[in-house]
């Protein structure tokens, strides 16, 4: 595989758009032009839908656990092969620091996410007995059986463009399901890139794996509205959530949603501030903040609150921020123009309502090219401002005071989201009795990382509903039969 194969994967096969249409994408630290990717039309994604559900309906793939399992090790041991490959094209196509391609951008979820899903197949699709049940004068033995769902669409994001592909494909595939991707105009290459080795060095059959690329939001939607579609699994924002799902009701689909978040990290009063502080600011600018899953909002004891501004707006400064080839850089750029500009228009807005800049706010001296961004401190933010309410998905740390623990609740939970929390204390217990009067889906403690291919992952409230990751997550894509038979003297 070459960095210039960028091609569609419909029905087995590595293909054009039709009327070889393209699009042309960007490299976010610098503004040069990467090259194309197949820009797919209507009739592309027809294709595409149509493939997956013949290859549902009328072959074995469903049904046959042992070849699934194969295939999985195979497009495993192909990943493996080309990761340096897809290092390259997530450092260019998606901006990501090549510091953050050894963990979840890249080397963790390839070196897990589909060994995992392979070995818990034959348990989690083991039939579970019932006990037997007379009814009506007869008695009858019965089971629970779980069955793929269908043909899925998967609708990924650009962020974490191969973790999000695989992290969808992973459990859909080995629960026997088809899929069409239809994957993120903003990162491209990296969907098609799976897509070549799906292709070129797996047994998986024609039709069961459809990647399409596409430069606007026509085919997402045309993906969704698909009757022959049984399931959408969708990551990205929640105002396009919300779209998926009111499209999706026409069909009465399954929609699995992994939304936004605004999520709070609770520093409570006995907390280490010198050590704790930093880190919160520091991790907020991997990846530029373009994650679902990063702390934006600090809380911090009102008796703190100078401490911690002043703690964190050192660390902001002394972040390294520019080209992401660079090993020693946290922080690149952020994906594109609009993205940059989103980010520098909330900042705009926060001081505009009352916030202090404390450091950053702009573009980065240095940088002249590229969609970066300063990483970013407001204090002086009320909990009603719209930098503490909305998604800015950026380097953008807002510091919010409290005057006690319940305090602390009632501001983390006083917001549309409802994805991930952290709460840090020099009490385990305490922090823990924090965490479980927060409505999220996800908490971490004291420091502790709650991702892995085994630990299922979603929102309350805005930021979805579903979950990826699990036995959980397994269970989004599959259906469940109840079966009764007599018993017989």
């Amino acid at each position: 595989m070459t960095t210039s194969d960028h091609q569609m994967l419909i029905d087995g096969k590595l293909t054009v758009a039709d009327g070889a249409a393209v699009f042309h994408t960007v490299n976010p630290a610098t503004e040069e032009v990467l090259g194309t990717a197949p820009d797919a039309s209507a009739a592309d994604l027809d294709r595409a839908i149509a493939a997956a559900r013949r290859s549902f309906d009328e072959t074995s793939w469903s049904v046959d656990v042992d070849l699934r399992k194969h295939c999985l090790e195979q497009l495993q041991a192909a990943l493996v092969a080309e990761r340096e490959t897809l290092r390259g094209l997530l450092v260019a196509d998606a901006g990501a620091p090549v510091m953050t391609t050894y963990t979840v951008q890249l080397d963790s979820p390839l070196d897990a996410m589909l060994p995992w899903s392979v070995s818990a197949v034959d348990d989690f699709l083991r039939p579970r007995a019932l006990p037997d049940n007379e009814f009506f004068g007869m008695t009858s033995r019965r089971w629970v059986h779980k069955e793929a769902i269908g043909v899925v669409g998967a609708i990924t994001t650009w962020n974490y463009p191969f973790e999000v592909l695989v992290g969808k494909l992973a459990p859909a595939l080995a629960m026997g399901n088809t899929v069409v991707v239809k994957a993120p105009p903003q990162t491209p290459w990296v969907p098609a890139a799976v897509g070549h080795l799906i292709a070129e060095w797996t047994d998986i059959p024609d039709g069961v794996v459809n990647i399409v690329t596409a430069a606007g939001p026509e085919r997402g939607s045309q993906l969704v509205g698909d009757p022959r579609v049984d399931m959408v699994s969708f990551t990205g924002s929640s105002a396009t959530g919300k779209r998926v799902m009111a499209e999706g009701a026409a069909t009465l689909k399954r929609v699995l949603l992994e939304l936004g978040g605004k999520n709070a990290h609770i520093v409570l009063d006995d907390s280490n501030f010198a050590a704790e502080v930093p880190l919160v600011a520091a991790s907020l600018c991997f990846h530029a903040g373009q994650g679902c899953g990063m702390f934006s909002r600090l809380l911090v004891p009102r008796s703190k609150y100078a401490e911690a501004v002043e703690l964190a707006t050192a660390t902001m400064q002394s972040v390294s921020c520019g080209d992401p080839t660079d090993p020693a850089v946290l922080m690149g750029p952020l994906v594109s123009k609009a993205q940059q500009d989103s980010v520098l228009g909330f900042i705009n807005k926060g001081v505009e309502d009352g916030a202090r800049l404390t450091t950053g706010g702009g573009v980065p001296e240095h940088l002249k090219r590229g969609f970066f961004v300063e990483p970013t401190v407001l204090s002086n933010v009320d909990n009603s401002m719209t930098v503490a309410r909305e998604e800015i998905f950026g380097p953008v740390l807002v510091i919010i005071p409290f005057e006690d623990d319940d305090d602390a609740v009632r501001l983390a939970n006083d917001s549309s989201y409802g994805l991930a929390c952290a709460v840090s204390s020099g009490s385990e217990s305490r922090a823990i009795g924090v965490a479980e009067r927060l409505r999220v889906g996800a908490a971490a403690i004291n420091g502790g990382f709650f991702y892995g291919p085994d630990a299922p992952f979603g929102g309350y409230k805005h930021s979805g509903f579903g979950r990826q990751g699990g036995l959980e997550g397994l269970e989004q894509y599959v259906q469940t039969k109840t079966y009764a038979a007599p018993v017989r003297p």
